[in-house]
């Protein structure tokens, strides 16, 4: 196989390993329904993700380095896989959280070696853009997902969407391609467990994440709900896509601005995004849900996503895996710990009541994420005056 296709195919399985992670999620009101459950429940099984991804994140850094990058791509297609079959045969609540469970532990495992071994296979000239084709691939596949299966439920409401076997196809075709792919790095012995680090000044840039991926879980486990009570439940897919992979577009002009200021801009854009979406929901307005969506993307999975890795990173030294990590377990404990708690204010307050309270304290966190981010750039600004 020529090297200069393998970057592609690469990208390609990582697309299709986050692909199958929401692909179930516009059927999750309907999972609910069938298990007689409710918003809490439903955001209990949607966090099983969380607990896949975790020992992979805070346990098994050393993993790639032990087997090598390929077994790990290979075995997070297979899991993404086993995932979306547990779904066409079981359909119901409990076998959500138990796919999500193999989910979480696959993109986990893809996470843990993407971009390393995405450089690696790069021409050595091209490598820095290493990170660029792993965050785009994966950017898109996180919402391309569930944005398929809604598409394939606007003609009729089925358990067994065409999006589900089209992952099969395709995630099998990417486990032929990958298969074949070079192994340019020999394992060796290193260490396996790698603890998460915080270096000085980098815990607000992890708060901020911790904010901005609480609302996007909110959008992704809860909003099928309340979209149902105004008949539009088939678009909460979109809704998802929307607020993940239109982050994209904003992701070279995140690049191009101070890590700090990239940060302060994407907390400013939250809340007042967070709004819009809310008032969509609750209102029934599909329009102001997708505008919504489409504006916190922007802080998601642009200008906080990137300017806060970029900061940690740079905070980092050469602690710069382990800094990572601490980054992406404060995203995904907001991902998760938030929506479970939405999700039972819901079941007793309302959706509208519980929207509104989720509202509040986003706001009140990221104008303390953002005083406590722009006090310690105006403090590092100075020292280097």
């Amino acid at each position: 196989m020529p090297t200069r296709h393998a970057p592609a195919l690469l990208a390609f399985a990582l697309c299709l390993i986050t692909l199958a992670v929401n692909l179930q999620a516009p059927l999750y009101i309907t999972y609910a329904d069938l298990s007689g459950q409710g918003a809490a429940a439903t955001a209990v099984a949607f966090s099983g993700y969380v607990l896949g991804v975790l020992p992979v994140l805070l346990a098994l850094g050393g993993l790639a380095d032990r087997v090598g990058r390929r077994p790990l791509i290979l075995t997070a297609l297979i899991l993404s896989m086993i995932a979306t079959l547990i779904m066409l045969l079981v359909p119901s609540l409990e076998a959500l959280g138990i796919a999500r469970l193999f989910l979480g532990l696959g993109t986990g495992l893809a996470s843990a070696t993407a971009t390393a071994y995405m450089g690696e296979l790069m021409a050595p000239e091209h490598s820095s853009r290493a990170a660029n084709w792993v965050t785009a691939s994966t950017s898109l596949g996180f919402g391309l997902g569930a944005a398929l299966t809604s598409l394939f439920l606007l003609s009729g409401p089925t358990l067994a969407p065409g999006s589900f076997h089209l992952q099969l196809v395709l995630a099998a075709i990417a486990l032929c391609l990958v298969w074949r792919l070079p192994e340019p790095r020999k394992a060796a012995r290193s260490a396996m467990l790698r603890l998460p680090f915080y270096p000085a000044g980098s815990l607000a840039y992890g708060l901020a994440i911790l904010l901005a991926w609480a609302c996007v879980g909110l959008v992704i486990a809860l909003l099928p709900g309340i979209l149902r009570q105004h008949g539009l439940s088939a678009w909460s897919g979109f809704s998802t896509f929307c607020v993940i992979s239109c982050g994209l577009l904003f992701q070279p002009m995140a690049r191009r601005m101070a890590s700090s200021h990239a940060t302060l801009l994407g907390l400013l854009i939250l809340p007042c995004s967070y709004a819009l979406l809310a008032w969509g929901a609750d209102s029934g307005q599909l329009a102001g849900v997708l505008l919504g969506a489409f504006a916190a993307s922007s802080a998601c999975y642009g200008f906080i996503y990137l300017g806060g890795l970029a900061a940690v990173n740079q905070l980092a030294g050469n602690e710069k895996t382990r800094a990572s990590a601490g980054f992406f377990l404060l995203a995904y404990l907001g991902f998760s710990l938030p929506v479970i708690f939405t999700g039972l204010l819901s079941d007793h307050l309302g959706s509208r009541m519980a929207l509104v309270l989720f509202g509040g304290v986003l706001v009140l966190g990221c104008a303390a994420v953002a005083l406590a981010l722009w006090k310690s750039s105006r403090a590092l600004a100075l020292a280097h005056g």
